[in-house]
């Protein structure tokens, strides 16, 4: 069943070589060209561009929508008023602004599967997640999530059984999503620190699951082999 949600609607003998440097892309010239004119005009400063790309590469990404699923999976009445009122909650950890200003969170189960998308560009939990990845935002994904996503998750990995639903979920400017995935299994004696590693990007726009320490994994595998 799927159901498709818009709440807002190696080795080689040494030999001598010289390096020649990857010639430098049109856009990145251009965007150098751009930040050099405005420092000169006075309309920006140094400063507020490294600040700008500190916030990009050290305050947004994956690892803070990591940090509240493990808390979710750790802490029982913190997951309850997570799922039932994502954005104050969310907004109390400090995460909302810019492309964050109204999250939910919806859960996965044994028997739902949540993937998330969006059909008219590319909304996306960025306080929490990052930016989006490439594949988000091509036009195949927005579409195929829709009409095929049991497909879609299985190109990606994931393939499920036919009894668990699937519910897609429509991120839009007025709202945005994020999957709080299952717990691994073999994670019970883990901080919550360390399980906030084991949670992926991916696992929380929904197209794969998280996966279990690698010892864990290696375990089960030789297990099976016997």
């Amino acid at each position: 069943m799927t159901n498709v949600t818009n709440k807002s609607s190696k080795h080689e003998q040494p030999h001598p070589h010289h390096h020649h440097p990857h010639p430098e892309s049109f856009w990145s010239a251009r965007a150098k060209a751009l930040e050099s004119l405005l420092i000169e005009k006075k309309l920006l400063s140094s400063d507020a561009v490294e600040k700008i790309v500190q916030h990009y590469e050290q305050d947004l990404g994956p690892m803070n929508g990591a940090k509240v699923v493990a808390r979710a999976w750790t802490d029982p009445d913190f997951k309850q008023r997570l799922l039932e009122d994502s954005e104050t909650v969310l907004k109390e950890l400090g995460y909302y602004g810019l492309q964050g200003e109204h999250i939910s969170v919806v859960e996965n189960t044994d028997t739902v599967q949540n993937m998330v998308v969006c059909t008219l560009c590319s909304c996306y939990p960025w306080p929490l997640l990052g930016l989006p990845p490439a594949w988000y935002k091509e036009p195949a994904y927005r579409s195929r999530s829709v009409k095929e996503p049991r497909k879609v998750l299985q190109e990606f990995g994931l393939d499920l059984p036919e009894e668990v639903e699937i519910r897609v979920w429509d991120s839009s400017s007025e709202i945005r999503f994020m999957v709080l995935p299952q717990r691994p299994e073999g994670t019970e004696g883990m901080t919550e620190e360390e399980l906030a590693e084991l949670v992926t990007r991916d696992s929380m726009i929904g197209v794969t699951k998280v996966q279990p320490p690698k010892a864990n994994v290696r375990e089960e595998e030789n297990n099976e082999k016997l």
